[in-house]
């Protein structure tokens, strides 16, 4: 005897997003999706928890059918892979985007499953990134209050964090800002993070590389915040490396970042500036895809030094010597601005609590966030 429930039409008449009544009634966001699809019976504590923050009684919510739901039709859609091959079978999340339905496969795992509405059936014909089908883990998919972001700003997680509460699910993809940006090109993203600079020298003009891939008249840039970039090494610096110069060193290993990345940019810049091979760069070729990972190898040893922000040095204890203040932006076509999920990012990225949150990180100065600079 199958378990047939109305908790999805609950959920979503109450406006709460599935990891915000998750976290309030103490599980998992998966568990909330399985007793959504009808795979998952809870017990009597957490169906009695369900009703109190649903306001509503446990009858309302579940009820017994001799019949089981029937499978969801599988459907096809634009996958985004991850640094990983894709495979059948394959997590995925799913949003709508310009009319189209985009899979976004999962970049890494933790010690916990990724968030996930469905399973690849099929594998793109080239590359990781094309079209696919996918079969949804349940029929009742709302796809409505979700935006679709890529970006490379470790930051954004406490952006998605406060969009939950406003009833909105930031689907994240981690890209270098010149991959995000061509997402966005390609229709594939609602918004693209970028901080590419001409100047490299920080808060500069971060406008002309926007400018220099859409016409002035088709996208808007809202601001993310001012954030710190400079060099991460060990605690206490056991290698004395003060500067981009000491890279050059027999003695020192460093971590660099994918083609296209800002930060990749920068430091090819200030070779370049300085007359060092990148041949005499000791790791110039191994690759960190993303400021957290990057950390997270100099933590671990794999590495003596990386360029990334303050944040992600503070995420793992470790220390940091400034080379530049850049602006992060978000980057979307005008014709969502007008989006209600925009609208309410717009007006988080204005409040108090979400930019207190960014700035305790380390780093972060929010005083551009939410501002329109095109």
């Amino acid at each position: 005897m199958a378990s047939l429930n109305r908790l999805l039409e609950m959920r979503q008449k109450r406006g709460l997003g599935a990891a915000e009544l998750a976290g309030a009634v103490g599980v998992s966001r998966q568990t909330i999706y399985a007793m959504e699809a009808g795979n998952y019976v809870p017990n009597t504590v957490v169906g009695l928890r369900l009703a109190r923050v649903l306001s509503c009684r446990v009858e309302d919510l579940f009820i017994l059918d001799d019949e089981p739901p029937a499978r969801p039709e599988s459907l096809d859609a634009t996958l985004i892979g991850g640094t990983q091959q894709s495979y059948e079978g394959q997590p995925v999340q799913l949003c709508q985007v310009n009319g189209a339905l985009v899979a976004v496969a999962p970049d890494s795992l933790d010690w916990s499953l990724p968030a996930a509405d469905a399973v690849l059936l099929s594998k793109p014909r080239s590359a990781k990134t094309g079209d696919v089908k996918v079969q949804p883990f349940h029929g009742n998919l709302d796809l409505s209050k979700r935006l679709l972001v890529a970006g490379c700003d470790p930051g954004i997680s406490v952006l998605a964090r406060h969009m939950r509460r406003a009833g909105v699910e930031l689907v994240l993809i981690n890209r270098n800002s010149t991959q995000a940006l061509d997402l966005l090109k390609q229709g594939l993203v609602h918004i693209a993070g970028t901080h590419l600079s001409n100047s490299g020298e920080g808060v500069g003009d971060t406008l002309g590389p926007i400018r220099r891939v859409f016409d002035r008249r088709s996208v808007a840039v809202i601001g993310f915040s001012n954030w710190e970039e400079g060099i991460v090494v060990a605690r206490g610096n056991p290698k004395n490396i003060q500067s981009i110069g000491d890279f050059a060193r027999k003695d020192v290993r460093i971590i660099n970042r994918e083609p296209g990345a800002a930060v990749r940019f920068m430091l090819d810049s200030e070779l370049e500036k300085r007359r060092i091979s990148v041949k005499s760069i000791n790791g110039y070729d191994a690759i960190a895809r993303g400021h957290l990972p990057s950390a997270m190898q100099v933590m671990s040893g794999g590495a003596d030094c990386a360029i990334a922000t303050k944040a992600a040095a503070r995420v793992f204890g470790l220390d940091f010597i400034m080379l530049v203040r850049e602006r992060y932006d978000f980057v979307l076509r005008r014709k969502h601005l007008d989006m209600p999920e925009v609208q309410a990012l717009c007006e988080t990225l204005g409040k108090i609590q979400f930019r207190q949150e960014l700035e305790a990180m380390g780093g972060y100065d929010t005083s551009p966030a939410g501002t329109q600079f095109c």
